[in-house]
């Protein structure tokens, strides 16, 4: 394990010192502000059903941000160490190929948790100016956190899975973007489109992320998607530490 600890905080130190991951933060706080205001834009116009953060995480600004965290994220953890040449001296360190694999997710995973927290601290704030008048329901708020964490960590693992398999960071964003961008675009295909199955509607709203979100902003907690999202993210992570294995094995 104190290899495992070493490596994890390398990691982090790697991403405090990459100008890439301020960019990220810089990006998500920005686009989260204008979603923020738009959703109080959508509460002072008219009476609505939907909640703070409802409009909040359910709006294109949120989504417009959304899918450049991972790929920006993880470009650079196993793409960066075989471009420098490092990744061989790694592979044949004494430290076996899950500590390695798992230092560099865990890394990005708390990273990722943290660019959420300045999102919150406006909920926070609105909560503090306006003295309660504007109801910001904490079951819907942790809820949607929760969803989040739970999409990130299987978006995180694809990111990781795509780095490992180049050298090259912006071909490895690219193929983190796309296999995102495909999994969200299944649900909203299936939802805009005609004479769909009834029994494959009801397989593609289970894994839809737009769904996903929309369920749990309004405050109802599911595990099925917590299930689902952990899974797959321990199945890219497998991915991940076979490619790795092969590589290692041919050293």
């Amino acid at each position: 394990m104190r290899c495992f600890f070493i490596l994890l905080k390398k990691e982090l130190r790697g991403f405090f010192v990459s100008p890439v991951a301020y960019v990220v933060l810089a990006l998500v706080m920005v686009l989260n502000g204008f979603s923020f205001r738009a959703a109080l834009n959508i509460l002072e116009a008219a009476p609505s059903e939907g909640s703070i953060v409802t409009w909040s995480f359910y709006s294109r600004w949120f989504w417009l941000s959304y899918f450049f965290i991972f790929p920006l994220l993880t470009m650079r953890l196993f793409a960066e160490e075989k471009k420098l040449g490092t990744m061989e001296t790694l592979l044949t360190a004494p430290v076996s190929t899950w500590q390695v694999v798992w230092s560099k997710y865990l890394a990005s995973v708390l990273f990722y948790c943290l660019i959420w927290v300045p999102s919150a601290l406006n909920f926070w704030l609105l909560k503090r100016i306006t003295g309660g008048v504007v109801e910001v329901p904490m079951g819907a708020l942790e809820g949607s956190y929760l969803i989040l964490f739970f999409m990130g960590l299987f978006n995180l693992a694809i990111g990781c899975f795509a780095s490992s398999l180049t050298s090259n960071q912006i071909v490895a964003a690219v193929l983190s973007f796309t296999l995102s961008l495909m999994h969200f675009l299944i649900g909203v295909f299936i939802q805009v489109g005609r004479n769909v199955p009834e029994k494959f509607i009801d397989l593609v709203q289970y894994i839809s992320s737009s769904d996903h979100i929309r369920v749990f902003t309004n405050g109802l907690l599911d595990t099925r998607p917590m299930v689902y999202y952990t899974s797959l993210a321990l199945l890219f992570i497998a991915f991940t530490h076979q490619v790795l294995d092969f590589r290692r094995w041919r050293l």
